[in-house]
């Protein structure tokens, strides 16, 4: 099945975006092979033969008109059910964010990730904020992401989480995931956003909810060691 060409799914909506991916391939590879079967058995069964003349179809009576309207109204039926299929996986995705354990801002610039942390009091901009060029999230916990670019657009994209989402300049874009295996996981940019758009990496690390508080712990610390005055 073409998801099992794809990274491992670490995201909890990840098998959804992939029944739909799947649900594509094999209604488009159904019809092809069916319709390449039957151009190579007309080409055959119909195929010029000394002293039998060409006959015009006209297409003008219901048996001929219904090799035009069945394969369509089928077809069609495919489409509205890949439609639905797409609509509940777009729902999931897109449709609500469900609450947060976790919120980061993330700032896509030429060609770098940033990664904002709230203060300890949960709140943002109160001088407190935790900065960071890598993504920690404890696994099994809703992470909801704050999306912003500085410069043109670019796209945060992790294809094991099955998340790709365009940054435009301009607009904060909400995006949600909640990983589901421990690891590290590349972060991409999928927008071709300058000459180093290759080089625009960034790095995911899910871990366990007491790796992570520790992560934050040894970060603050780090962060307010810094901010004392005689340290640079």
């Amino acid at each position: 099945m073409p998801a099992n060409w794809f990274p491992p799914n670490v995201s909890s909506y990840g098998g959804q975006i992939d029944w739909v991916i799947n649900l594509i391939f094999f209604l488009s590879a159904f019809w092809f092979l069916l319709f390449q079967g039957a151009l190579l058995y007309f080409v055959v069964r119909y195929r010029r033969k000394p002293g039998v003349n060409a006959h015009f179809v006209r297409g003008d009576n219901a048996r001929q008109i219904s090799w035009i309207l069945v394969p369509a109204l089928l077809i069609l039926v495919c489409d509205l059910g890949i439609d639905a299929a797409g609509a509940r996986a777009w729902e999931i995705v897109k449709g609500s964010i469900p609450r947060a354990s976790v919120t980061v801002h993330v700032t896509g610039s030429q060609f770098v990730w940033q990664f904002t942390y709230p203060g300890p009091d949960g709140r943002f901009g109160a001088g407190q904020d935790l900065k960071s060029d890598t993504l920690h999230v404890p696994v099994g916990q809703v992470v909801r992401l704050e999306l912003q670019s500085e410069d043109v657009i670019h796209d945060f994209f992790v294809p094991e989480l099955r998340l790709k989402q365009d940054v435009v300049p301009g607009r904060k874009i909400p995006a949600w995931f909640e990983a589901t295996e421990i690891g590290t996981y590349e972060i991409a940019c999928s927008q071709l956003c300058g000459p180093s758009h290759f080089n625009m990496r960034g790095e995911l690390v899910v871990q366990s909810e007491a790796a992570y508080k520790a992560w934050l712990k040894d970060q603050r610390a780090a962060a307010a060691t810094s901010a004392k005055p005689g340290n640079s």
